[in-house]
């Protein structure tokens, strides 16, 4: 049966200091609840060792905390961990550990499955089932920052959320999530360490633009010819180009914020002359950089690697017209931890 308790990490510091007081003890006693669970991570009330035990009975009578667990976690040859992540009613999402030698990055998700319907990830095959909660999103970083210091021997340094799920389509919950993320009552990051990666839905980059978020943004392009995007990323009949160029144009405006576009180059897809011409006029509306992400296979052969030689004409064509370019190799592939791969084939 459904537990009738309320997530107490569903309410504010002002709420849970009005419960202590409602129940006739003092205020502060909800400051001491907040740290636990979210600046120290408990798991269950029993964990709260400074409070006395009629009152940890009192909130495990009305609350439940529905913190997430690794049910199960694969290590590659290289470093990378992921994670399959339970949820309290037992769905399940995955996130990334990617080690380098100067940095842990954690590659969290932000919905079970996916709103989009981009044909070369694995993520976009599995419908979207729901949004993940504020806390579900920071547990996932919680404990790979864990992992990161007991494998990697110092913090997490970074986050991106490149995991499953369209961030923008979960708004409201992801903000709340990176806003304790950040807050020192949390893991006090700098948001400058944050990535939000999105396919490119136009209304919500304004508004993030309007809310005048501190993290960083990247967009999943692929291609910037609305053809050729719209037949591997069908939602771009949507959202075409011309309305994404302009929220970028939008976003940069209020932020100042450089972009970062991430780019697999295809054999027969986007491997052409007018492909590259395409993408440097698109990365001159706004300043930007350009990740070129190896391509990882999702099993069905219609989407393949580009030759090294169409790789080679992108940089050298990118680097022309001063535009910034990185080749990211991928990481975690033994173990279908790579970009565009994460599908719960647990």
């Amino acid at each position: 049966m459904k537990s009738q308790k309320k997530d107490i990490r569903s309410l504010t510091k002002e709420q849970l200091r009005d419960v202590f007081v409602a129940n006739g003890d003092k205020a502060f006693r909800g400051n001491q609840v907040y740290e636990w669970l979210w600046n120290k991570g408990a798991h269950s009330f029993d964990d709260m060792t400074n409070i006395s035990k009629a009152t940890r009975e009192m909130l495990d009578a009305n609350f439940v905390i529905n913190h997430i667990e690794v049910d199960s976690m694969q290590r590659s040859k290289d470093g990378t961990i992921k994670n399959a992540i339970k949820l309290h009613d037992g769905l399940i999402v995955e996130s990334v550990l990617i080690p380098t030698e100067k940095r842990t990055t954690a590659c969290v998700s932000s919905q079970v499955g996916c709103s989009l319907d981009c044909k070369f990830c694995a993520t976009a095959r599995l419908k979207r089932m729901r949004n993940l909660n504020p806390d579900e999103i920071y547990d996932q970083v919680l404990a790979i920052d864990q992992q990161s210091r007991l494998y990697h021997d110092h913090k997490l340094t970074n986050i991106v959320f490149m995991g499953m799920g369209e961030p923008l389509m979960n708004y409201n919950n992801v903000i709340k999530a990176i806003d304790k993320i950040t807050s020192p009552e949390g893991l006090g990051m700098s948001a400058k360490r944050i990535t939000l990666s999105t396919s490119g839905v136009p209304k919500m980059i304004k508004k993030m633009a309007d809310d005048e978020v501190k993290f960083n943004l990247a967009v999943s392009l692929h291609s910037a010819i609305d053809e050729v995007r719209t037949s591997i990323m069908p939602f771009n009949s949507t959202f075409p180009l011309k309305d994404l160029k302009e929220a970028l144009e939008y976003w940069y405006e209020k932020t100042n914020r450089k972009i970062t576009y991430e780019y697999v180059v295809w054999r027969g897809i986007n491997d052409r002359k007018e492909d590259i011409d395409a993408l440097v006029a698109f990365c001159k509306h706004v300043p930007a950089k350009v990740n070129l992400i190896e391509y990882n296979p999702i099993d069905d052969g219609e989407f393949q690697q580009a030759s090294d030689r169409a790789l080679n004409n992108y940089i050298s064509n990118l680097e022309m017209h001063d535009i910034v370019v990185n080749v990211r190799r991928s990481r975690g592939k033994d173990i279908d931890a790579a970009c565009g791969q994460l599908a719960n084939k647990s």
